[in-house]
């Protein structure tokens, strides 16, 4: 019991800490007191150490495990391996919302130890901000909505001791286990809290946005603190969206990565809207331009991120993704209500005391511009994705009908947008600031056009007919060599010397980083549309010995079916089939997929097995095993340019670190250069 009591002082601890901490926050900007403002700061520490305190123990009840705690009994299991005893902390409903609290109390820290003492008449405000969100996620793990700490009711023991038996204590020996689905992969290690690391993020960008209203000031030097600390969260984002594309990939056995779930929405609208305040933040900084508009794009992502976690939490979207039903998700609903008022509240009577530049945007050849676009274009998708997730459930709401908005709504509507963005990307970075002719703006991106244009023909004749990956296919070449310019103009005059070389790639940093983001969106973009177009799928029974040519006669593959044989482990029997891959003759290759068949839930779960490739992926997926013992069916994918899209996400992830990464550097005075409110 002593998980029970320990665990619950460190909740009631961190609840109090954030509770103090909020107040004392906004007391201090409202006051001007200093002696307030470092009591936020030490509450900030508290909150820490004490939320901390309580994952560290609920990491220990799970090892164990200790049953008499309802969420180890829930989700744990003493035959378990190791690593999915400790993943099992995000597994389920209460221990999610403590990973969130966590999260947060690390960001809040984090934040404090970067403004602290650098801008005291924001850092009030953001901490008053911040620790208030902190209060409602610790009020829900202290109470009994999500409380990860709750005793074991006696009949549940009961239950599991009827199935599993008892040990001396007269605890349970054993238990369930979370979803196998999340013990099928390592990916579960590292997706989920690459995801929480962005969804809990999008709280100190809107801390920092609130706290520029509050102060009635929003500086250039502000503002390069709002680009970093949105920009952390949203590279987690993206990592955490990819991965759960490469885990959907490797583990559900549909061949496919994005599906425009629900709950896959949920994520990307977030990153969309952090998208475009990115952008939003550089034109902000550079032109003073669209002050008000970054601020709601920062607070429509944290906003996005409640959406998303009351849609995961509540029962009302069918999804792998979901948790069970419980009361957690009409508390978020309210708390989404709470904040999207005082946010709109906020915004309408702190606005105007933000001054704005007199100029405008001139000319439609302008970067200026250009950023407009990409902010609107980054918008309409958000919108698209939006309707098509809720418009379902309003439907169902006012009519009582049930309908489903599926992948065809969302690819048709979405290309266009894509296509468009991708575009951007290009004329965007080729135009300078300020108005240009139209003979100078064309000229700035005539030769990657021609060339974009070239590279489509040659495809063409090569045989790509289809009419979106030709589409996809120029204007990635466009955008990619007009970003690869754009990388070497600041090292190019320095490129034979290598010190010379690193130093101004170091001082060009956040620009770097910026254009590696965007070839690695060129590569996910293009991986998606061939892998869509060109994809194949076939289906075959194999006997042992049984070869079989697959129907692309370009690849040459052909597999041979050697065996199938049974691998028991501690908490699943594997049904294991082994080809060998041969090209043109060669072996190039074992795949091995398999039917997981998890004891203590008696479920089983198909993991398919790739032969991955820079130009395509063989995709098997055990569909079958033969009562013969010996015969299976499979299905066979073949999906180009699959690799490319992880890649691309790395390239995404890399440039994000590029660019948060801290250089000294020379910089003026940014509050003397027109953008202080």
């Amino acid at each position: 019991m002593i998980d029970l009591t320990l665990g619950r002082i460190f909740i009631l601890v961190a609840l109090g800490a954030c509770t103090m901490g909020a107040v004392a926050g906004f007391t201090s900007g409202v006051r001007g007191s200093d002696e307030a403002l470092q009591f936020a700061r030490k509450m900030v520490w508290v909150f820490f150490l004490s939320v901390t305190g309580a994952v560290i123990t609920m990491e220990y009840a799970l090892l164990a495990p200790d049953f008499s705690v309802s969420y180890v009994a829930q989700v744990g299991g003493s035959d378990l391996p190791t690593w999915v005893q400790v993943v099992s902390l995000w597994s389920a409903l209460e221990g999610s919302i403590l990973l969130w609290a966590f999260v947060l109390g690390v960001y809040t820290l984090g934040m404090q130890l970067h403004i602290q003492k650098r801008f005291p008449e924001y850092e009030s405000w953001a901490l008053g901000t911040v620790l208030s969100v902190a209060v409602f996620f610790c009020f829900l793990v202290a109470s009994s909505v999500a409380d990860p700490f709750a005793p074991t009711p006696e009949i549940k023991l009961d239950e599991m001791r009827l199935i599993w038996g008892e040990d001396a204590s007269g605890m349970p020996k054993n238990g369930s286990g979370p979803n196998p689905l999340l013990q099928n992969h390592i990916l579960m290690a590292i997706h989920p809290p690459m995801l929480y690391l962005g969804y809990v993020g999008m709280s100190i960008p809107f801390g920092l946005a609130c706290a520029g209203l509050f102060a009635g000031r929003l500086d250039a030097a502000w503002g390069r603190i709002l680009r970093t600390w949105l920009l952390i969260p949203w590279g987690f984002l993206t990592v955490g969206i990819i991965l759960g594309g490469w885990w959907s990939y490797e583990v559900l056995g549909w061949g496919g990565w994005w599906a425009w779930d629900p709950v896959e929405n949920a994520s990307f609208m977030p990153w969309l809207t952090a998208t475009a305040a990115v952008h939003s933040i550089m034109l902000m900084r550079r032109r003073g331009h669209l002050k008000a508009w970054t601020i709601a794009l920062v607070q429509a992502s944290f906003l996005l991120t409640l959406l998303g976690t009351f849609m995961t939490r509540s029962s009302i979207f069918n999804s792998v993704h979901s948790f069970t039903e419980s009361e957690v998700g009409k508390v978020f609903l309210i708390f989404l209500g709470l904040s999207l008022c005082a946010s709109v509240v906020l915004m309408a009577t702190r606005i105007d005391r933000l001054t704005f530049p007199e100029d405008r945007i001139k000319g439609p050849f302008s970067r200026e511009l250009s950023f407009l676009l990409n902010n609107l274009l980054f918008t309409a998708f958000t919108f698209t994705v939006l309707i098509g997730t809720v418009y379902p459930l309003i439907n169902e709401a006012i009519t009582g009908d049930q309908l489903s908005v599926g992948q065809p709504y969302f690819d048709k509507m979405t290309a266009p947008i894509c296509a468009a963005l991708i575009f951007m990307m290009g004329v965007g970075p080729a135009l300078p600031w300020g108005e240009v002719p139209l003979r100078q703006g064309l000229r700035k991106i005539q030769i990657p056009l021609v060339l974009s244009v070239i590279g489509v023909g040659v495809a063409n004749a090569m045989g790509m007919v289809k009419v979106w990956p030709l589409i996809t296919l120029g204007l990635s070449i466009f955008a990619t060599l007009i970003s690869l310019e754009k990388m070497a103009e600041p090292l190019w005059p320095h490129r034979s010397n290598a010190k010379r070389l690193w130093s101004a790639f170091l001082r060009s940093n956040k620009r770097q980083g910026g254009y590696v983001v965007h070839i690695g969106v060129v590569c996910i973009g293009l991986a998606h549309a061939m892998a869509t177009a060109y994809s194949t799928e076939e289906k075959h029974s194999f006997q042992p010995g049984d070869t079989y040519a697959l129907m692309d006669a370009d690849s040459g593959y052909e597999l041979l079916f050697v065996s199938r044989k049974t691998k028991v482990e501690s908490h699943l029997k594997a049904d294991i089939a082994t080809f060998e891959l041969y090209q043109n003759g060669d072996i190039v290759s074992t795949i091995e997929p398999r039917l997981n068949h998890y004891l203590a839930t008696q479920q089983m779960i198909g993991t398919p097995k790739t032969h991955s490739g820079l130009g395509e992926d063989l995709y098997l997926v055990l569909t079958n095993l033969n009562e013969d013992g010996q015969g299976v069916t499979i299905e066979v994918h073949t999906k180009p340019l699959v690799w490319w899209l992880w890649f691309g996400g790395g390239l995404m992830a890399l440039g994000c670190m590029i660019s948060v990464w801290p250089t000294k550097r020379k910089r003026i005075d940014e509050s003397q250069v027109g953008l202080t409110g």
